[in-house]
């Protein structure tokens, strides 16, 4: 049963130089015909389930006015939400205010997730942000006061950055005392800004120094590294994202917004006219039982703690050790069996999409 939910809300008052998400500058107009169009796909698509977690995600959806908040209120409600819901929204900084905490409230959020990226004001500059730190400590501080589950986005191997720009960063993060890291190193991808100016990812072993200072600091202030990305403060790890982990089912709703429902992976369409229009995916993939088996390895090892064998068994009659070469992998130390659960030896992490490559396309 699919109990998890993803909602894309593609609208920014601006565009941050690396994103190469679905993101369109806002426009009144634009978003109350998308809200319109977006309760149109979900009535069309869900099927009354349970919804357990539900991720609003974007693009900006705290640009979104408080009329537009209220009609996207009334659209969720749509979901049958369970009782202990961990509904997550994303906001920034400068579009996030005391009004729009207090309805998201009392729509039901529990969890916001903040685009911070970086504390330093070169750092942000280079991003195309448009805050700084101190707005950041103020927002958070709002927030604080009616929601407590928060998680802030860092981007860290930036052009010129070093190791003590990362540690400052960290710092005044860790400064904010909230429950939920995700770190990301800069990629320069297609269709950004920094991609079109011609920029560089930082040198490999530079990253790899920022990936382990990061986590040195993160563990030793009480969070725990529980995903490649991901650290959180005991019992405050992201339940929607471990959902993508645990290769469970999900909906996904809104422009270029992904799913995952009856063996079938879908990607919604980027163009705004086509999605008004009614017309919800781009394209569609029928997964064959080797095709789940690999996705369910790739994004099973990602989690620090690896993939259980007897729950992998119960879900797929598997067993996992006959899978690919996982034997030989075990045998070269780059996944450890301790018993109970594969995982990539944490020594590797740093590597782990030179082992993950084993369980692609065979």
């Amino acid at each position: 049963m699919t109990s998890s939910v993803y909602i894309h809300i593609p609208f920014c008052n601006s565009i941050c130089s690396y994103c190469a998400f679905t993101k369109l500058l806002s426009n009144s107009k634009n978003i109350d015909d998308y809200l319109i169009t977006l309760e149109k796909e979900i009535k069309s698509k869900y099927q009354g389930e349970i919804i357990k977690t539900l991720y609003i995600g974007g693009g900006t959806p705290s640009v979104l006015s408080l009329e537009q908040l209220k009609k996207l209120s009334k659209i969720i409600k749509l979901f049958n939400f369970s009782e202990k819901i961990e509904f997550t929204f994303e906001v920034n900084p400068e579009s996030i205010d005391l009004e729009k905490i207090k309805l998201l409230k009392g729509m039901g959020v529990n969890r916001i997730s903040m685009g911070v990226e970086s504390s330093l004001p070169k750092n942000l500059a280079y991003l195309k942000r448009n805050h700084d730190f101190n707005l950041v400590k103020e927002k958070i501080f709002l927030i604080k006061k009616y929601i407590k589950n928060i998680n802030v986005d860092l981007i860290y191997g930036l052009k010129e950055e070093t190791l003590a720009d990362l540690e400052k960063d960290l710092d005044n993060i860790l400064s904010l005392d909230i429950n939920h890291i995700s770190t990301y190193s800069l990629m320069i991808e297609d269709n950004t800004y920094l991609k079109i100016k011609g920029e560089q990812e930082i040198d490999e072993d530079l990253d790899n120094s920022m990936y382990q200072l990061i986590i040195k600091k993160l563990t030793n202030n009480g969070f725990r590294h529980y995903e490649i990305s991901n650290f959180s403060k005991p019992g405050y790890e992201s339940k929607h994202n471990l959902v993508y982990w645990h290769n469970d089912t999900y909906y996904g709703f809104g422009l270029g917004a992904s799913g995952y429902l009856d063996n079938i992976r879908y990607q919604n369409v980027i163009s705004l006219r086509k999605y008004l229009s009614g017309n919800y995916v781009e394209n569609e993939e029928t997964l064959s039982k080797q095709d789940i088996l690999s996705y369910a390895l790739i994004l099973g090892f990602r989690k620090i703690d690896g993939i259980n064998k007897k729950e992998f068994f119960n879900k797929y009659q598997v067993n996992i050790l006959d899978l690919y070469n996982i034997k030989d992998l075990i045998k070269e130390g780059l996944i450890i069996d301790d018993g109970s659960n594969l995982f990539i030896s944490y020594d590797k992490i740093y590597i782990e999409n030179s082992i993950l490559i084993n369980f692609v396309g065979e």
